[in-house]
């Protein structure tokens, strides 16, 4: 006996936002790329096995295999703190401590997630452009034995940096050789991984596994996903627990497949690429258009998709009334403009336009 499920008629969705209206506050205010949303409409008829035994997880891993070389682990997550989180967990004791930049995510913009569902003591390093080196490392790099202290047995670093720069594959693996002589593992914060190959011109795993790195936390959310992250374990000797630590830390998706049919549609075949080269080609262009305007002062390298500058006072406000963005040290009026794969040289060049205008009515 068939039983035939009866459907009503789709309704029409109300749209409730003006698609015109565009902003450089965040790559996580665009919408979905049209290919993942193509990819999560294939994917979502009939039945798969739920937690991960479906055939689109297991088409992820090959994947990740093609990309990052054979023997590794990945493990799909609901978002980028969970990802760190999970991430650093695997690869430390209970009374293990995490070195990072003072500007790193997890410091600075997880609510303490490592350290109060984690329990892991962050040591924050400051820098100057959010990269840290061997030298800045060993600053937190001391006092194993010691039971006062954490015990420093991780570093963590973001690719790019939150500052919008990129470490090259010799500075991560000076870290890397560093960082493991001590007896430490390495993770890479990854939200932004792709927009650092498109800048390097490399392939993913040339600054991630053969440069040293232990565990990835590999973004897909800016890079035009719906949402979801992937967990990679480079070095799966490294990171211990992880299918269950996954599970405690509710980063299980029942519906996996839908998590992995978004990344199958970035990494088949070039999406994350393309994606990631013209979010930062818009970051360029707008850096290149803003050098040249007095008041304008650029703070940081532009090595990915984010413009960093200082404004004269109160021009910030008054831009923000018609393109949303976010202050990155407001006493220093300091701003960040992110660029993303739906920005185009439309949005740049009215941005552009109004930064002038503002400038001048001053």
């Amino acid at each position: 006996m068939t039983t035939t499920v009866e459907t009503a008629p789709a309704a029409t969705a109300a749209r409730l936002h003006d698609p015109a209206v565009r902003g450089f506050a965040s790559d996580n205010y665009s919408g979905v790329h049209p290919e993942v949303l193509a990819a999560l409409a294939a994917a979502n008829e009939g039945h798969q096995v739920s937690y991960g035994e479906d055939d689109y997880t297991a088409r992820l891993h090959v994947l990740m295999e093609e990309h990052f070389g054979p023997g590794i682990e990945c493990f799909p997550v609901f978002n980028g703190t969970g990802a760190n989180v999970l991430s650093l967990q695997s690869l430390l004791p209970r009374w293990g401590a995490v070195i990072c930049a003072s500007t790193a995510h997890i410091n600075m913009d997880e609510n303490g997630a490592p350290e109060r569902i984690g329990g892991i003591k962050l040591l924050q390093v400051p820098t100057a452009d959010g990269k840290l080196t061997p030298e800045l490392i060993d600053k937190e790099a001391w006092g194993w034995g010691d039971e006062h202290r954490a015990q420093p047995l991780a570093v963590s670093i973001t690719q790019t940096t939150e500052l919008g720069t990129c470490y090259t594959p010799a500075e991560v693996r000076a870290i890397a050789d560093h960082v493991h002589a001590k007896g430490m593992k390495l993770h890479m914060d990854g939200a932004r991984l792709a927009n650092a190959a498109a800048h390097l011109d490399v392939p993913l795993r040339t600054f991630t596994r053969d440069a040293g790195v232990d565990i990835l936390s590999f973004g897909g959310t800016k890079n035009g996903l719906l949402f979801g992250e992937v967990v990679v374990a480079l070095n799966p000797d490294a990171a211990h627990g992880l299918v269950y630590l996954r599970k405690m830390n509710m980063q299980l998706a029942s519906k996996m497949r839908f998590m992995s049919a978004q990344f199958i549609a970035l990494l088949e075949g070039d999406l994350w690429l393309r994606s990631a080269r013209h979010a930062n080609a818009m970051a360029s262009r707008l850096r290149e258009a803003v050098e040249g305007i007095d008041g304008v002062e650029p703070t940081q390298k532009t090595e990915s998709n984010g413009v960093f500058a200082i404004l004269p006072e109160g021009v910030a406000d008054r831009l923000r009334e018609s393109f949303r963005f976010y202050d990155w040290n407001e006493a220093a009026r300091e701003v960040r403009w992110m660029c993303s794969f739906d920005t185009s040289e439309e949005d740049v060049d009215s941005f552009v336009a109004a930064i002038k205008r503002e400038l001048a009515a001053r």
